[in-house]
């Protein structure tokens, strides 16, 4: 019998220096009615997570937030002095529609600017 399984990844790019952002906090929500979180992580040096924020299973259908708190690691890396930050915690709201897909919801972003999309 096959393993049905989904998965939802991101990571974090720091175009103002052209590097992967580390420790960038990032919280990942149900949404649609009471909001639950699901997900608390951290990036590491290559700007992802260590694990996949859903796995192991097929992924539940419905609407999600992920939070990226860019705000303090701007302010960690002196890219930014503005208080309160012009971007702070950066909200992506997303559907899961496809339980056996990978979702892949990275994000690009400057002190001033951020980009995100569904990637592979």
């Amino acid at each position: 019998m096959a393993n049905i399984a989904g998965r939802l990844t991101t990571h974090v790019l720091d175009t103002a220096t052209g590097r992967p952002a580390a420790d960038v906090r990032i919280q990942l929500f149900e949404t649609g009615g009471a909001d639950r979180l699901l997900a608390d992580r951290r990036t590491g040096r290559d700007g992802r997570t260590e694990q996949p924020l859903m796995d192991g299973g097929p992924l539940p259908i419905g609407q999600y937030e992920l939070h990226f708190h860019l705000g303090d690691y701007f302010r960690a890396h002196g890219l930014t002095s503005d208080e309160p930050p012009f971007l702070d915690v950066v909200r992506v709201a997303f559907g899961i529609a496809e339980p056996e897909s990978h979702y892949h919801v990275p994000l690009t972003a400057t002190p001033w600017s951020y980009s995100t999309y569904r990637g592979s």
